[in-house]
Order: structure tokens, then sequence, then C-alpha cells
């Protein structure tokens, strides 16, 4: 039997972090909490490393932090609802938007 790849349960809203590590942080949290992510800490090494080669901030207050990793049991979306917005690196300002998109190595 398959799972989705998102649920209620995967939407933080609002998402209350003022920086791109604590928001990816808090969703990725959110992700391990649902027995999603198997270590927090090497999956969150995983997309730090991901976030290091190029920004993942999208025109329009998007933000798509991602990575493959062994530590994640369910691929998986993680939701983010930023009212104050993170900065991803877009070129039109911060993201309100945000999905940590966790896949399977």
């Amino acid at each position: 039997m398959t799972r989705p790849l998102t649920t209620e349960a995967l939407v933080v809203s609002p998402l209350t972090s003022g920086d791109k590590s604590s928001a990816i942080q808090r969703l990725a949290q959110t992700l391990a909490d649902a027995g999603r992510v198997t270590d927090l800490p090497a999956f969150l090494h995983d997309v730090a490393a991901r976030e290091d080669q190029m920004a993942s901030g999208l025109p329009g207050g998007i933000g798509v932090p991602h990575c493959r990793s062994p530590y994640v049991s369910v691929p998986s979306i993680a939701v983010g609802i930023s009212p104050a917005g993170v900065d991803f690196g877009a070129p039109d300002g911060p993201a309100h938007l945000i999905f940590l998109i966790a896949a399977p190595a």
C-alpha cells in the first residue's frame, strides 16, 4: 500500500521560522515526527549539502528545498506557509510557500 506524498499532518501553518535553516529544520522535524525520516540530523545534513549546490527559491514566493537521502523511509513533501517569508535565494524575494521534498536515495 502506498502512502500519500503529503498529509494534513505534514503542513506547518503558520511557519514562523525566520531563516532558511530553521525553516528546513522545522519541516524536517515534522517529517521525522511522522516516521518518514529515520535520522533527522543525517537527513538535515543531506538537505544542507543540496542547498549548498544551488538556491532553491523560485519566483512567485516559493521555496523548494529538497534532497535524496537514505534516511527517507517514505517519499514525502512537508509544506510550510510563512506569512513573513523566508529567503531561499529567489530573485524576486522571500518564499511564503515552502515545500520540503524528501526522496529516498
